[in-house]
Order: structure tokens, then sequence, then C-alpha cells
């Protein structure tokens, strides 16, 4: 299977039609770990991606968004370990959003994450986002008490601004010279139990569990309502989402690689050119160089 075949198969561009329960947490496109043919594209896609990005990194006109979104434990963590792997540490970060501070909440709900955009050149990954502002904020209606917003904003229709907010944010982006690529890693609730249960089981992973996350299983349901409607609202053809099927981690790196080869290759990033002159320069630098190495040789 080709990267841009396997990464198209779980692409959402226009997201009304959209049902999270028809998506396969355990799906992998008949695919299998053991066989070279899923070896192979992870390492032909990790191998694409260190040279693509050098290019981005060195044409320096275009950059690169990365959104991760799932659920307590969806692997998030070890996809961006994973598939960065060989990528130039300076030309890419990741931001990891945790609650909003006093200074953050004086603000609008975009403000920190337009702050942690990716500069030209170089590529970021949000490690959770500006989405959690209509998932974890829907799900516990109550936070937005705490953000400082008139009375008349708080009503029904809040979700729906937001949605308009981040498409017009998402456009922006896009018209911008950033590409946004968006991931939702749905694993199921089953397989959720059984990573909690492995960091409980394994004392080196004891300081991945969390208490809350246990806390926050509960609003299961509410949180696939919330995935599912922010998927119909915000999948765009400028921004859409991967919806990947991530009970199986190696899958999800796969997809994810494919889709990010795939975007990078799109953008075509080209090396600068240089001029005669340039090269002219070049050329007696080098003569220069090669006249002090040959004097420094001993015979």
């Amino acid at each position: 299977m080709k990267a841009a075949d396997l990464a198209g198969r779980h692409r959402v561009v226009e997201g009304k039609g959209f049902r999270i329960g028809e998506v396969d947490a355990d799906d992998t496109a008949g695919l299998d770990v053991e066989k070279d043919e899923a070896k192979d594209l992870i390492a032909s896609n990790l191998e694409r991606l260190g040279k693509l990005q050098e290019r981005l990194y060195a044409e320096d006109e275009r950059a690169v968004l990365i959104v991760l979104q799932a659920m307590d434990a969806g692997g998030k963590d070890s996809a961006i370990e994973h598939v960065m792997t060989g990528i130039n540490p300076q030309g890419c970060d990741v931001k990891s959003f945790k609650q909003p501070g006093p200074i953050e909440l004086k603000h609008d709900f975009l403000w920190r994450h337009v702050l942690a955009l990716p500069q030209r050149g170089k590529i970021v990954i949000f490690n959770r986002s500006h989405y959690e502002e209509v998932l974890v904020v829907r799900v516990h209606p109550g936070i937005l008490d705490g953000q400082g917003l008139p009375k008349e904003l708080r009503d029904k229709d809040i979700w729906k601004r937001r949605f308009r907010s981040i498409r017009d944010f998402e456009r922006h982006l896009v018209e911008s010279g950033t590409a946004v690529l968006k991931f939702y890693l749905h694993i199921s609730k089953d397989e959720q139990a059984r990573r909690f249960l492995d960091r409980i089981d394994q004392p080196e992973k004891h300081w991945k569990f969390s208490f809350g996350d246990l806390e926050e299983r509960k609003y299961w349901d509410a949180y696939m309502d919330a995935y599912e409607d922010m998927i119909r609202n915000t999948a765009t053809e400028d921004a859409p989402w991967h919806v990947v099927p991530a009970n199986n981690k190696w899958y999800a790196r796969m997809v994810i690689s494919s889709a990010l080869a795939e975007a990078l290759e799109a953008l075509d990033p080209k090396f600068p050119k240089v001029d005669d002159d340039y090269r002219r320069r070049l050329a007696e630098a080098r003569g220069a160089l090669a006249a002090e190495a040959g004097k420094g040789r001993k015979g």
C-alpha cells in the first residue's frame, strides 16, 4: 500500500456525515506489523521525512503545524517519539498545553496557541491543542465560568462560534503558508483500560498513570459525542482531520508518518538556489581553504 493511499483512507475533508461509531479502532487496513510491507512503509516514510524536513528548514518559507488529539492513553507521546525519529531537532518543536493560567485566561481561547505557532521552516506539534476548548470545556461546561467571558456569550451557540473561529484560524494559517495536519488517535474504551492497567502493573510506568485520567474515563460517551461534533464542524479541505485507528500503535504511527510525508511532498520545499556570483565566491573560498589545508599536512 502506498503512503498516500494509507493517509487518504483515514482523511476526513467534509465532516457533515461523520460518525465516530463507524470507526474501527482495531483497523489496520489488512496490514500486519510482522509483515515486511508494514515495516518497509514505516522505514520509507521516516527516510522521506528526514530529507523533506531538511529542505523545509533550508527553504525557510513554509511551516507545518501538526495537531494531535486523543483520549487519555491514546498514544500521542509514543507517536511523536517514533514518527519524528530522524527529524533534525532544530527544525521541530513540541508544544503541550495544560490547564490555562491566570494570564492566558485574560485572553481569548486561541491566544496562547497563536504564540506557539511554527516559524517559517519549522514543524511544530501541538500535543493537545486549541481543540481542548471544544472537547474538555464542552464535557465540563463549568470551566467556562472561569474564562471571564461575558454572560451573554456563554449561551447554547458558543460551540458553533468556537468552531467558526477555529475554521477561520486554520484557513488563515494555510493562506499564510502553514500546512495544518490534524490527527485524532481513536482508541476503544477497552484498549484504554488495558493501557491504564499496563501503567499500574509496570513500576517504570507508574509516573504515567493519573487518577484524574481515571475520573475522565467516566465521561467517555460525552467525549465521543464531543469528538464527533468537533470533526463534523472543523474538517475542511484546507485542514482535514485524519481519524486514525490507534488500538495498534504501530498502525497509528504508519498513518501519521504517511500523511506527514505526503503533505511535505505536496509543499515540495526546495533548497535555496545560488547565483553565479555566489558560486564564484564559493570557488575562491574553496581554493583558499584547500591551500591552507595543504600547508598543514605533514609529508
